[in-house]
C-alpha cells in the first residue's frame, strides 16, 4: 500500500471526527515516529515531509555510507555495496538518503499504525472537549437527555457530547423523559484516564444565581449584583441582591411587577419559593431581612461565636423558623451566623433541655430539629400542626405537651 493510499484510507477518522486535516497530519506524524521507533530503534535520522495540502507525507531515511565490514549500526550505516544499488556514483563517507514505502514496515505494523492513529485522534478529540467545557464550569447549558439511571441522568449536547446529572445534583421534583431538553450549568469536568467525565447540576445555587442573570436584564447589564445564594433545592432559596444605583429597587427589579420577572426562575425550579433579599453590611439589619417573612422585634450579636439572638413575638416565631425550619436555616446560611429565636417574654420560659429527666435526649432532639427549643414554643403550637412537621408518634408529642403543661401549673 502506497503512502497516499493509506493516508486516504486514514482520513475517514477526519471526516468522523470533524478534526482538520493540519492536525490530522501532525497526529499521522507522530504515529509514524512510533513506528519507525519500534522497527529501527530509533527515529532521529529519518524525515517525515508532510504535506498537507495533497494529504500525503514523505518518509527519508538518511545513512552514512561505510565500507562492507564496517557496518555496526545498520539503521544509521548503509554499506558501499548496498548504497551503490540506490546510485553507483556513491562513496565512503557521503549521506545516502532512502525513500521507506509503507509496504517496508510490514502489514502488522501497518494495521498497528491504524490502531494507533484512532488512539490518537480519540485523544486529541478528548482533549478538546475537556478544554471546551472546563472553560464553560460554571456557566448554564442545555442538553437533551439520552437515557435515565436510577442514580443519574444521561444527557447529549448536539454534538453528541455526553454529561451526567446525578441525583443529588437533580431538584427533587424533576422529573424527565428521553429527549426532554434539560437546562443546568456545568457545575465540574474531569478527565478520567484520557475520557472528560462532564457534571451537570439543577441543585446548585450558582444555577439559580445564573438564572437571575439570564432571566433578568440589570442583572446580566451589572446594574444589579447577586451577592450570595442559598438554596434548598426544590423547596426554598434566599437570594441578597444590590444596586450601586441608588435610583435602582434591587428587589423590585428582580421580582418584578405581581412576580413577573422571578415567575420564570420558579417555574425552572419546580415552584421553588424565592426569597429575594436587600443586601446590607449591617449585618443586624441584614439578619432581619434574612428571616423575612417574620417580623422582627430586636436582634443581638455575638461576633466572637459567630449566633445572633433574635427576639420575636410569639406569633412570628413559626415564619421565622418556616416549615421544616428552611427559614431560619437559610437565614443562618445567607448571613453567615447561626441564629437562636427568643420570643418576647423569653425569661419566664424554660429550655427543653431543663427536662432531660423526664424527656428522653433523642426526643428534644427531634424538637430542636424545627427550631422548638422552649417550653412555650412547644405549647404555642396544636398538635395537628406539630404531628405533621415532628418525626415523632403523636402519643409521644403528646406525653411531652403534658410535662411541658404541669410545668407552668405549678
Amino acid at each position: 500500500m502506497e503512502n497516499l493510499a493509506l493516508i486516504d484510507s486514514f482520513s475517514e477518522f477526519k471526516d468522523d471526527k470533524q478534526i482538520d486535516r493540519v492536525t490530522l497530519m501532525a497526529i499521522l506524524e507522530e504515529v509514524f515516529r512510533n513506528a519507525l521507533k519500534k522497527k529501527y530503534g530509533s527515529d532521529d535520522n529519518f524525515d517525515i515531509i508532510v504535506n498537507p495540502d495533497k494529504g500525503d507525507l514523505e518518509i527519508w531515511r538518511n545513512r552514512v555510507v561505510v565500507a562492507d565490514i564496517d557496518v555496526m549500526d545498520p539503521n544509521e550505516e548503509i554499506s558501499l555495496t548496498d548504497a551503490r544499488k540506490i546510485e553507483d556514483d556513491f562513496e565512503v563517507g557521503e549521506d545516502v538518503s532512502e525513500e521507506v514505502k509503507l509496504m517496508h514496515l510490514g502489514r502488522r505494523s501497518i494495521l498497528a499504525l491504524r490502531q494507533n492513529l484512532i488512539s490518537k485522534i480519540h485523544e486529541h478529540d478528548n482533549t478538546i472537549i475537556y478544554k471546551q467545557f472546563k472553560d464553560m464550569e460554571g456557566e448554564i447549558y442545555t442538553a437533551e437527555v439520552h437515557h435515565i439511571r436510577h442514580r443519574a441522568v444521561i444527557l447529549l449536547d448536539d454534538d453528541g457530547n455526553e454529561m451526567i446529572m446525578p441525583k443529588d445534583r437533580q431538584i427533587p421534583s424533576d422529573f424527565f423523559r428521553k429527549g426532554d431538553n434539560v437546562r443546568g450549568i456545568i457545575e465540574s469536568v474531569e478527565l478520567k484516564g484520557n475520557k472528560p467525565t462532564i457534571i451537570m447540576s439543577r441543585a446548585s445555587p450558582l444555577f439559580l444565581e445564573k438564572l437571575f442573570e439570564q432571566e433578568i436584564p440589570e442583572v446580566f447589564d451589572g446594574l444589579i449584583n447577586v451577592q450570595k445564594v442559598v438554596r434548598i433545592p426544590g423547596e426554598k432559596a434566599k437570594v441578597a441582591v444590590d444596586s450601586y444605583d441608588d435610583r435602582i429597587d434591587p428587589v423590585g427589579a428582580c421580582v418584578g411587577m405581581k412576580g413577573s420577572r422571578i415567575h420564570g426562575i420558579v417555574r425552572e425550579l419546580g415552584n421553588e419559593n424565592i426569597d429575594v433579599i436587600n443586601y446590607t453590611e449591617n449585618i443586624n439589619l441584614f439578619i432581619t431581612r434574612a428571616l423575612s417573612p417574620a417580623k422582627v422585634t430586636s436582634v443581638k450579636i455575638n461576633e466572637e461565636t459567630k449566633r445572633a439572638e433574635v427576639i420575636l413575638k410569639p406569633e412570628e416565631v413559626s415564619k421565622a423558623i418556616g416549615r421544616g425550619g428552611h427559614n431560619i436555616r437559610l437565614a443562618g446560611q445567607l448571613t453567615g451566623y447561626e441564629i437562636d429565636v427568643l420570643r418576647e417574654g423569653a425569661e419566664e420560659d424554660v429550655e427543653l433541655k431543663e427536662f432531660s429527666d423526664e424527656i428522653e435526649a433523642w426526643i428534644i432532639t427531634e424538637f430542636h430539629k424545627i427550631g422548638l427549643d422552649t417550653a412555650k414554643s412547644v405549647l404555642e403550637y396544636d398538635m395537628k400542626d406539630l404531628v405533621s412537621r415532628i418525626d415523632l408518634e403523636e402519643e409521644t408529642i403528646q406525653h411531652v405537651i403534658d410535662i411541658l403543661k404541669q410545668e407552668f401549673e405549678e
